[in-house]
C-alpha cells in the first residue's frame, strides 16, 4: 500500500524563503539609500558650482560688484541672487538637499553660500557645502553665518 504524498513545499521551508529574500531585500535597501545620499551631494556641490561661474559673470557684467547693497539672504534683491540662473540652482539644491534653505550673504565685493549636505561625517555631526567669491569651495562642519561672505574653515 502506498501513501501519496503531494508534492510541494512544507510551511517551514516557505518561511525560511521568505526570512531570506527579507533580510536580501533590507540590505539591498540600506544600500540604495546611501548611494541616493551621496547623489544628492554630488548635485548640491555641482549647483554651488554653478552659482560660482554665473556669480562671477554677475560680478564681470554688473559694475565689479556682486550687490548693490548688503543681505543674508539667498533672494537679495539687486544681488547676485536676483540672476535667473542662480535662482534656480538654488531652488535645484533646496530640492537636493531635502528641502533645507541655504544660508546666503552677500556685499558689494564678495558672498558665501552654503548648503547642508545629505550624508554625515565619521562623527554623525551635519556637513555643509559652502562657496565664496575667494573662489573656495569646502565642506564643513561650522554653518555660515548670516550674512557672512567668507565660508567658515
Amino acid at each position: 500500500m502506498h501513501t501519496h504524498r503531494s508534492q510541494g513545499f512544507t510551511l517551514i521551508e516557505l518561511l525560511v524563503v521568505i526570512a531570506i529574500i527579507g533580510i536580501l531585500s533590507a540590505v539591498v535597501l540600506a544600500s540604495l539609500n546611501t548611494a541616493r545620499q551621496k547623489g544628492n551631494d554630488a548635485a548640491i556641490q555641482s549647483n554651488l558650482s554653478a552659482i560660482a561661474t554665473q556669480a562671477e559673470i554677475w560680478y564681470s557684467t554688473n559694475d565689479n560688484k556682486y550687490s548693490a547693497s548688503t543681505g543674508s539672504i539667498c533672494t537679495h534683491a539687486g544681488s547676485i541672487f536676483a540672476d535667473g540662473v542662480i535662482t534656480k540652482a538654488i531652488n535645484a539644491t533646496v530640492i537636493a538637499n531635502g528641502g533645507t534653505a541655504l544660508v546666503c550673504g552677500v556685499t558689494a565685493s564678495g558672498y558665501a553660500v552654503q548648503s547642508v549636505m545629505q550624508t554625515k561625517n565619521a562623527s554623525n555631526a551635519t556637513q555643509y557645502w559652502c562657496i565664496d567669491s575667494s573662489g573656495q569651495a569646502t565642506k564643513a562642519t561650522t554653518a555660515l553665518g548670516a550674512g557672512a561672505t567668507t565660508c567658515p574653515s
